[in-house]
């Protein structure tokens, strides 16, 4: 049983870490730093690695799809009316793309099959997390995605203002 003290270090560090991580700019930046805040808690091997209450993760769960769905408005399904071409090609394309990574993965660098399928999965972060800590293997999806979402987020912004330099990011 994970100590309250331990719990509230990780709290605490993953806050710490999502609102320094907040002062980058980086989208997503929120999520990233808070989770590399209270991995790097963990991975020192200072403290035990904790083990959330019963429940926990269904709370969050609830509140990540909250997030996601209030998101969801009339504005973004009359674009998706327009879009639905291009979703379901980069969708289906995305899908292949990632086992067919997650089998070469899994064949020639001896990666667990379900962490390269789950690492590769063209999901965002914390639902893949989500998804593989039902599977055990949770903290190594996040690790796979954390890499690719910082990388991303990184590169993509500096690929659009090369490419597209005409367009401005909102302020």
């Amino acid at each position: 049983m994970t100590t309250p003290w331990v719990l509230l270090l990780q709290a605490l560090t993953g806050i710490c870490g999502g609102l320094l991580a907040l002062k980058t700019g980086i989208p997503a930046a929120p999520l990233a730093g808070a989770l590399l805040g209270a991995g790097l808690v963990s991975l020192s091997g200072q403290v035990e690695s904790a083990t959330w209450p019963a429940g926990t993760r269904t709370v969050l769960e609830i509140a990540i799809g909250t997030v996601i769905g209030s998101g969801l408005t009339s504005v973004a399904l009359n674009e998706l009316r327009q879009l639905w071409r291009p979703a379901l090609l980069i969708t289906v394309t995305l899908v292949l793309t990632g086992l067919a990574v997650a089998l070469v993965c899994s064949r020639f660098l001896g990666v667990d099959p379900v962490v390269a399928l789950l690492g590769a999965a063209p999901g965002g972060i914390s639902g893949m997390s989500l998804v593989g800590a039902e599977f055990g293997v949770g903290a190594a999806v996040a690790a796979l995605h954390a890499i690719r979402l910082i990388t991303v987020l990184i590169v993509l912004p500096l690929v659009v203002r090369l490419l597209l330099p005409q367009v401005e990011p909102p302020h």
